[in-house]
This record gives C-alpha cells, sequence and structure tokens, in this order.
C-alpha cells in the first residue's frame, strides 16, 4: 500500500472542524461480523478477532455493554455486536480494512473501546494501536485503562496522495490469561472542507509531533475522568 503522509491537528480541535461526510470503512460497527474486514497476524492459542453481541455473557460468561462511549460522531447507530480480541498469545493479531484516499482532503478517524472486567482481572498485560497509512493514532496497554468503561478515540490529517490505504488494528498479548478488548463504531470519513491542502515537509514533522503530544495529555485527562 502506498504510504499516507498525514498532517496531524491536536485532538482538542476536533469540536471546531466542520460537519462530516460519511463513514468510508465497511461495517465499521461490525453488526455483519467481520464482513469487509481481514483478520492478519498469528496467535498461538488459536483465538482470533471475533464479533460478540452485547448480551449473554458471551465474553468468556461476562455481558458486556453496549457501547456508550461520549464523542463518537455516531456514523453507525449503537448495535448489537463490537469486535473482541480475547487471544492471549497474539504476536500480534491484526484486524485490516482498505480505505481510498484523495489528496488534498482531510479526514477524521477513530473508535471506541472497552475492558471487560473479568479480562482487566488477568494478570498478564495486552496493547491495542490504531494505525492509518502508517500513522499510529492511538496505542495503549490494557493495565493502563478503566475496566468496564467505553472510551473514545480520535484524531484528524490531510491526505498526501490519491489512493488506497490500510486502516490497522494491532493486538499484542503476553501470556495465559491476558487482559482483553471490545472495540465497537470504528469510523474514517472525509470532512465536508477540503481546504487542508498538502503541507510542507518540516511543518508536517512539527504537527505530527505536536499531535503526539496533545493526544498523550488529553488521553490522560480522559482515562481520569473515567477513572474518577
Amino acid at each position: 500500500m502506498k504510504k499516507l503522509a498525514l498532517a496531524a491537528v491536536a485532538l482538542a480541535s476536533l469540536a471546531a472542524t466542520p460537519a462530516l461526510a460519511g463513514n468510508q470503512l465497511v461495517n465499521g460497527s461490525f453488526e455483519s461480523g467481520l464482513s469487509g474486514w481481514t483478520i492478519g497476524g498469528v496467535s498461538d492459542d488459536g483465538y482470533p478477532p471475533a464479533a460478540i453481541p452485547y448480551c449473554c455473557g458471551s465474553a468468556f460468561g461476562e455481558t458486556v455493554p453496549p457501547d456508550n462511549a461520549v464523542g463518537n460522531p455516531g456514523f453507525d447507530a449503537v448495535g448489537d455486536h463490537g469486535v473482541y480480541f480475547v487471544a492471549d498469545l497474539a504476536h500480534p493479531q491484526t484486524l485490516t480494512q482498505v480505505v481510498n484516499l484523495v489528496n488534498g482532503t482531510s479526514y477524521t478517524f477513530g473508535f471506541d473501546v472497552y475492558l471487560p472486567q473479568n479480562g482487566a482481572n488477568n494478570p498478564n498485560d495486552a496493547t491495542l494501536s490504531a494505525t492509518i497509512a502508517d500513522f499510529t493514532f492511538a496505542t495503549f496497554s490494557a493495565s493502563t485503562m478503566p475496566a468496564t468503561t467505553w472510551l473514545h478515540f480520535s484524531s484528524a490529517g490531510v491526505a498526501a496522495i490519491t489512493g488506497p490505504v490500510d486502516f490497522v488494528f494491532t493486538y499484542n498479548s503476553f501470556g495465559v490469561p491476558a487482559k482483553d478488548f471490545v472495540v465497537d463504531r470504528v469510523y474514517f470519513a472525509p470532512t465536508a472542507d477540503t481546504k487542508g491542502g498538502i503541507p510542507e515537509p518540516a511543518t508536517w514533522t512539527m504537527m505530527i509531533g505536536g499531535f503526539g503530544l496533545a493526544g498523550a495529555a488529553l488521553r490522560r485527562r480522559t482515562l481520569a475522568a473515567a477513572a474518577a
């Protein structure tokens, strides 16, 4: 896949962005199982990512509540399913979908994530990251998250190419039993305003660095508020 240069913006500025167009991801809410997504990677215990219902103790005996994360723009309605990353020995597993970009178009992208209590109780850590065209916009460890709380992660950027790129979740887990994640309402969408253009390389580098700092600070505030 061609690489995309994304001019990232601080998460705090997203509230001021224009109205969003439609979700370019197919089945971002996993209501059709994993249709549209491709499973990759390796797990030594044979548990691939799976779409599970929000009922009936489907997360190894625990019932996950429907996604109620604050901040999701709602391209997909809150449905009855999410995708469960549950392998104890993933190194790593991936879940991928191809999206097509248009040069100079600004995009917003994100997802919601939940840590089940029974997974949080497991002694071995797990990590999850989300990447678009080699730009990792969210990465975290289960051991740093509050359990039983839906959280929303998002970012934005400007495409510097026209063509297909990968939207990828990458899951690693580090022992039996390991912590796990449920993900729902994933989106990748152009904004209504496409005036962004292509940043100069030096500016792009500075904006990426600035985003990393702003994103980390916002995430700490989000987690602290959720834990409280």
